[in-house]
Parts: structure tokens; sequence; C-alpha cells
């Protein structure tokens, strides 16, 4: 029954494609989320995400979630230190040239989200298979902008970028989710064991732990603040700055803090939250500005 349903709303969300904005969100949001939209009134995080979407068009969230144009928005903000090497950009999977590449290196399209290359050990690849995988990415429309109406990727110039590969010697890679209002953090989203079996805990600026489930089940309470939590959460505040909501994605490896991205739509606002306590809460952090749209 599981598997009928997950089909059935597979091919209804095919035929929203066509629809506006506007029009999908108030059809798949319910569908996912469980909750009636109301754009006009809207209360939780997931709700003020939809109107965020549809009614706050800043140009300079374009650059923000660009993810080769970004590195030029932190370097302005003074951060250029937090950036993992860039070994090379292509606008088509072909120019890449392997051979000046290290040994290991990520591999990634600039405007969506699951198109990533972790190589790990450049002599045991098929180039071949890899630029094909590229260049398939490249033409195609991302998720964000058909299903989650994520206006921001729409316009961004899509290349492929190679980067430095971050290695935490073994470690499971941690990635600390800063959720800012108006320039300041105020939830932590703790994303662990992405290759184990994906689990995401919650807590405050305080490192108290929020029982609250998002998508993937949580860790428990056993997690321990990072090395450099005070400095992540003013990095996260300065990037974070002049956006009504911003999400500032940062990795501690050992004594290093460095940058992952910056987004403004957490799981498109589709993420079910369980129980619901932590979506109403972030709703109330989250002050609507006026509408902007860009000329």
């Amino acid at each position: 029954m599981g598997i009928l349903k997950e089909v059935f709303k597979n091919i209804l969300f095919y035929f929203v494609h066509p629809i506006s904005d506007k029009n999908a969100l108030k059809f798949i949001f319910p569908i996912e989320t469980g909750e009636k939209l109301d754009i006009n009134n809207p209360k939780t995080f997931n709700q003020k995400l939809q109107w965020y979407k549809l009614y706050y068009r800043d140009p300079v969230m374009i650059k923000c979630a660009d993810k080769f144009a970004v590195r030029e928005y932190v370097h302005s903000k003074g951060y250029s230190h937090l950036l993992t090497e860039l070994y090379g950009s292509y606008d088509n999977a072909d120019d890449i040239n392997f051979s000046v590449l290290p040994d290991k290196f990520v591999l990634k399209t600039n405007n969506a989200m699951g198109t990533n290359i972790f190589v790990k050990n450049k002599n045991s690849i098929d180039e071949k298979r890899i630029k094909k995988q590229l260049n398939e990415w490249l033409k195609k429309v991302p998720l964000q902008v058909w299903f989650g109406r994520e206006w921001a990727y729409k316009d961004i110039k899509t290349k492929i970028i190679c980067e430095e590969f971050i290695d935490s010697k073994g470690k499971d890679l941690v990635d600390y989710k800063f959720h800012c209002f108006k320039g300041e953090p105020k939830i932590i989203q703790v994303s662990m064991d992405k290759d184990t079996g994906h689990k995401i805990n919650f807590y405050d600026i305080g490192w108290n732990y929020i029982r609250a489930k998002h998508i993937y089940p949580t860790k428990g309470d056993i997690i321990g603040s990072p090395l450099k939590l005070n400095e992540m959460l003013k990095i996260a505040g300065d990037l974070s700055k002049g956006f009504p909501y911003a999400r500032v994605d940062l990795y501690n490896v050992e004594e290093k803090v460095i940058f992952g991205e910056l987004t403004f739509y957490t799981s498109a606002g589709f993420g079910k939250f369980e129980p619901n306590d932590l979506n109403e809460y972030m709703g109330s952090l989250f002050e609507l500005p006026e509408k902007k749209f860009i000329k």
C-alpha cells in the first residue's frame, strides 16, 4: 500500500509542473506536511517558508543559493578562510582535466541538491561515467525549482565546480546548520551519520537539546557541542545578516571551521516536525518582511 501511495503521489506531482507557483505550493504543501497552507496568515515555520518563496525576492539570494557564486559573497564578508579550496569550474564536464586534480576531490553542480560526486581515490574512478552523469545533471531542471518552487535557483547559470574533499580523518563529518532570523542564530540543526543512516538533532544556541524529529530520526541527547560553537554562531550571524531568514551550514573539523552552504528554504518547507512544537516556535521567530520583488 505504501508503494502504491508513493506512485500515486508522484503522478499527481507530475501534473503540478505547468501551474503557477502559488497554486503548486497550495497543492503540494498539505500532501507533504499534513498542514493546511494559509498563505495570507501563515503561522508555522513551514507555512512561512512558502510565503517567503512567493513574496520575498532579493537578488542577493540568487548569489547565495549558487554554490559557486556564494564563494564571492562569503569572501565579501571577510570569511574567505572558511572556504574549501576551489580546483576548477566548468560549463561542460568534458572540460574537466582529471590529470591535474588531486587524488581526493568533490565534483558538484552549483544549482541543485544531491548532485555531488565524492572522489576519494582518483585512480579508481570511471571518468567517462562521471562526465556523463555531470552533463546530465547540468541539463535537468533542479528539484528545488519544479517541485519546491524555490525561485532563487531558477536564474542560476549552471556550472560544475571541483572543490577540496573535506577529510574528517575517518570520523563522521557532522553538518551544523544554523537557522538564523534577522541575522541572529536561534536554532542549530545537526545532521549526522549520512553514510550509515541519516540522523538529525536540534539544539538551542546554549546547546540545550530540543526533542523534535524532522524527516530523519534523532540520535538523542548524547551529542556534545562542537569545539568552535561560539565562533560558528558569530559566523552564522554575520553571513545571514540582511535576510529575514537564512540557514548557514558549517563544519567543525578538529580546530577548523569550514563553510558548507547558505540556503533560504530548509527542506523546501515540506519537512514534517514531530511533535509540531518546534515548527510553531520557529514560526514565531520568523518575522515576515514587507513583500519584495525583483524588477
